[in-house]
């Protein structure tokens, strides 16, 4: 979650909810015309037709608000990230890395700014920390069959599949958005899913 002001996070007020939410929308907007680094709290809050105060009553700074702006898209995306194996878990599905290179082209504008050269160091960690939860959780669900689902606020254990799958895929996804997508969704899953499956293949029987 970002980590927005205490005296101004109150989301039970409509006042607060609607304010951030057209930040948000706001910065959404403007990252599909400039780097996230040259957006600043003046322009938000100008395009947003609020004042600076008021930007600053929710937000410390942009890439706070970014943060908050790419929540919902970002878990979207994460959970779309296959479980790691770890010789318990199916190999990922061609469908399931479809939906993780898919969610990320139709919204490469956004991505491409939030987690290129220019984009903010805390959002991309913000990202990396919520995939290595997700494609934790979902390593556990698999090898027990329970279907609890992510809790991001979590203290997950250092799981270095976890952490590996979060980052290749990570990895992966913003060279692609940073090329261009020069390659379809369809065909970065079918080029991915081989190198997930030689890391976590799983062991041959005895």
């Amino acid at each position: 979650m970002a980590l927005t002001r205490d005296r101004k996070s109150d989301l039970n007020d409509p006042r607060v909810r609607r304010t951030q939410s057209a930040l948000q929308r706001t910065l959404i907007d403007l990252v599909q015309d400039r780097e996230l680094s040259r957006i600043s709290v003046a322009d938000v809050a100008e395009r947003a037709g609020v004042s600076r105060s008021t930007f600053y009553d929710h937000y410390r700074d942009v890439h706070e608000l970014a943060e908050a702006a790419c929540t919902t898209m970002i878990d979207d995306l994460v959970e779309a990230i296959p479980d790691p194996g770890a010789g318990h878990v199916p190999h990922p599905a061609p469908d399931t890395l479809l939906t993780f290179f898919a969610h990320l082209d139709e919204h490469a504008g956004l991505y491409r700014s939030v987690l290129g050269p220019q984009g903010s160091a805390r959002v991309i960690d913000h990202v990396r920390r919520r995939a290595t939860v997700a494609a934790y959780a979902g390593a556990r669900r698999a090898a027990t069959g329970d279907g609890v689902p992510t809790d991001y606020t979590a203290q997950t254990p250092h799981d270095v599949p976890a952490a590996f799958t979060a980052g290749a895929l990570i990895g992966v996804a913003t060279d692609w958005l940073q090329h261009g997508c020069p390659s379809s969704p369809a065909e970065m899953a079918a080029l991915t899913r081989p190198l997930l499956m030689a890391v976590y293949r799983e062991d041959d029987p005895a």
